[in-house]
């Protein structure tokens, strides 16, 4: 097995020191030195991948879930969607969070992008499904998660995104990918 070597703009990394580790995260500090030989301490977040879903019904409406996010302290709109389980599968995890958040069950999955949110500090895949069309199953959606739901027009989304009533990087990004479909004809 051949090694690509080293280049030039990569930073070389000394070491990580983990600061905290708990059940959803692991804060270190990586000692890194840039090329022009630079060191200094960078912060490094590990967290799980999460799976996010756009739930899209035949009248092109996305259910979003209105909900309270007290970092930014902001009431929002938001895709359902949460952290995988370990050994869990992203599109399992997709159509269980859906399930588990809204009390709507997806018909059909199908991935629509991944990114990393913030690649320069949080390791973090997130990856966004679109389903077309889901079936209520009678049960209520969870408190804890959401205080309504709500079918948005896929036409409204991004005046949402431009008030910010949708800021979420995951809601974002998938939103705008399935924008950038329907635009160019692959919706």
């Amino acid at each position: 097995m051949s090694v690509e070597p080293k280049r030039a703009s990569e930073w070389t990394i000394h070491g990580e020191r983990v600061v905290d580790d708990t059940r959803r995260a692991v804060l270190s500090i990586a000692d890194v030195e840039l090329p022009d030989g630079v060191r200094f301490e960078q912060y490094v977040l590990r967290i799980p991948a999460a799976a996010m879903v756009i739930v899209l019904d035949d009248d092109e409406r996305v259910l979003m879930m209105w909900r309270h996010r007290f970092i930014v302290d902001r009431w929002v709109w938001e895709l359902p969607g949460g952290y995988l389980d370990p050994a869990e599968d992203s599109m399992t995890c997709a159509a269980r969070e859906v399930e588990e958040e809204t009390g709507w069950r997806p018909r059909s999955i199908e991935k629509l992008i991944s990114f990393q949110p913030m690649v320069g500090t949080i390791d973090q895949e997130n990856i966004v499904y679109l389903a077309r069309g889901a079936d209520f199953t009678g049960a209520a959606p969870d408190i804890n998660e959401a205080e309504r739901l709500g079918w948005i027009p896929l036409d409204e989304i991004q005046q949402h995104i431009d008030n910010g009533t949708i800021v979420g990087a995951g809601s974002v990004s998938g939103l705008l990918a399935l924008l950038l479909r329907k635009a160019t004809g692959k919706l």
